[in-house]
């Protein structure tokens, strides 16, 4: 995968790249970043790239120019078709279906906004989709480029040493994820569950899959409106609202 970040500062990716998984998955050839300032496409003397809105109001605008003139520049040897991701509180909501959707393509490129927004033609003419991480406003779309970066490039196949830990992550399942427990098996006084302990690989899982239903019905209830309980998964259901009453 190639993931070009269109930003005014480049600067802010240095520890995050180079870090982590992130690191890791360049290392492997998993994937290959390009920060680019779209400053330099500037082409005016003094490499403006934002201006008042049109029609008068607060803050500046980002300019069309050095944006388009970016992209066509990352794009031109490209075979493939990339995404154009504009970055902004106005896009759909960032979610892991969307993260594992990321994952199935090529080459992704992320414009990072900054000031009152962007040239509307950016929106409507550039850009293939718009996504949000939240409903909050940043100073600008690094932050957000970083958080989808790390998201997607995790469910690359090879990346992680455990090909089943993207799997089986929370909102991965549409439920979140079962507790999890390590050595020892007392500490202080506080025990890890019997049935971790037995050996006993399919009550296990019947364990799990049980304890990440009720994680969800404790914490994201609203996860549940939109998930498919099977008739075990709804007997389930019943009794940890009994136990929770």
């Amino acid at each position: 995968m190639k993931i070009d970040i269109l930003t005014l500062f480049p600067n802010m990716f240095n520890g995050v790249l180079g870090e982590s998984i992130l690191k890791k998955a360049q290392e492997k050839e998993k994937v290959s970043f390009r920060v680019v300032n779209f400053r330099e496409y500037a082409d005016n003397k003094h490499q403006k790239v934002d201006d008042y809105p049109y029609g008068g109001g607060a803050g500046m605008v980002l300019m069309p120019q050095p944006i388009f003139d970016a992209v066509e520049d990352l794009t031109k040897q490209t075979e493939s078709k990339p995404k154009v991701i504009l970055l902004c509180p106005q896009g759909e909501r960032f979610t892991q279906q969307k993260a594992e959707q990321l994952a199935k393509e090529d080459h992704l490129i992320f414009i990072c906004g900054h000031y009152e927004g962007y040239d509307e033609r950016i929106r409507e003419n550039l850009s293939t989709e718009e996504i949000s991480i939240g409903d909050f406003v940043l100073t600008g779309g690094e932050l957000a480029a970083m958080v989808i970066s790390d998201s997607v490039v995790r469910l690359l196949p090879g990346v992680l040493g455990n090909e089943d830990s993207p799997v089986l992550d929370s909102h991965s399942t549409g439920l979140l994820e079962h507790p999890h427990y390590t050595r020892p098996a007392d500490f202080r006084g506080m025990t890890v569950p019997d049935v971790l302990l037995s050996g006993n690989h399919m009550h296990i899982e019947e364990w799990r899959e049980k304890e990440s239903l009720r994680r969800t019905y404790k914490r994201r209830p609203d996860l549940l409106e939109s998930y498919q309980l099977s008739p075990k998964q709804e007997k389930w259901l019943k009794e940890i609202k009994i136990d929770e009453e």
